[in-house]
């Protein structure tokens, strides 16, 4: 039976404490980690090429920690380490451990990736985000993008980082599940426009309202960042409708996630009659 990690100052534990801090740790090793149940559970189910898992038995709180490393034990492809609960709790960026920390492989995210499995689809529904800055509100998109049933995400002018284990998070694991795809606003519409795509773009300045619209054909909602909206490139496009979600209050904006959810649940209602 392999020894116990006790120091928090373990070349892996510092490791671990890397790729939860730094993004340019995470990028440079191609590895992220997660962390909590659900994110857990959904990254093994989804098939996430998960190289290490951490755990602290002290620290479980039910049977769900201990399926989980039953599953990694039983995963040959997974290395199982045990760690003290000082280093399982420097290493977690969780207030309150639940004594799991997995490492997984990064994947690949572009564009093209989704041709494939969606060139097929006769009624797409995508939900395209511009310059989104907050982890947790790409996190929040992930889940929206999922709930509603769209067939992809597609990021352009990212700042956030997707692997940001307050993406990871937020997303509670379906950034494991759902398609998603990064690239630069040119490729992002070229790209729409070649599938015939009909582009609705959210804007406080449009005359169409969000209920209006016809969302059963193949169609892209697109969404900027609460600060400033959609970029001039978007808005002056001759394919893009922009479209309003009506607001009574002094408030000038809605959380992007919260904008995106109405949106693509009326989407959802109108493709469901």
């Amino acid at each position: 039976m392999s020894e116990i990690i006790q120091s928090r100052k373990n070349p892996r534990v510092l490791r671990l404490s890397a790729l939860r801090e730094d993004r340019k740790a995470r990028e440079a090793a191609g590895r992220f980690v997660i962390e909590g149940m659900r994110e857990l559970e959904r990254a093994f189910a989804c098939k996430v090429e998960i190289e290490e898992l951490y755990f602290c038995p002290e620290l479980f709180r039910n049977e769900a920690a201990a399926a989980i490393l039953a599953t990694a034990r039983g995963n040959a492809a997974v290395e199982v380490v045990e760690l003290s609960r000082g280093a399982m709790e420097k290493a977690s960026y969780r207030e309150h451990p639940e004594g799991l920390i997995a490492v997984a492989k990064t994947r690949s995210h572009q564009l093209s990736t989704l041709n494939s499995p969606l060139s097929t689809l006769n009624s797409p529904l995508y939900l395209v985000v511009e310059g989104v800055e907050k982890p947790g509100n790409l996190g929040a998109l992930l889940r929206t993008a999922d709930s509603a049933g769209c067939d992809a995400l597609i990021a352009c002018g990212l700042s956030g980082d997707i692997y940001n284990p307050n993406t990871v998070r937020a997303s509670q694991g379906t950034l494991f599940s759902m398609p998603f795809a990064l690239a630069d606003k040119e490729t992002v519409a070229a790209w729409l426009r070649e599938r015939g795509i009909t582009v609705f773009a959210t804007s406080p300045a449009a005359r169409e309202r969000y209920f209006d619209c016809d969302f059963t054909g193949p169609s892209a909602i697109l969404m900027g960042t609460e600060s400033t909206g959609l970029s001039d490139f978007w808005l002056q496009s001759d394919f893009v409708r922009p479209v309003g979600i009506p607001q009574k209050g002094l408030a000038d904006s809605l959380n992007v996630s919260m904008a995106a959810a109405i949106c693509l649940f009326e989407a959802l209602r109108q493709r469901e009659k």
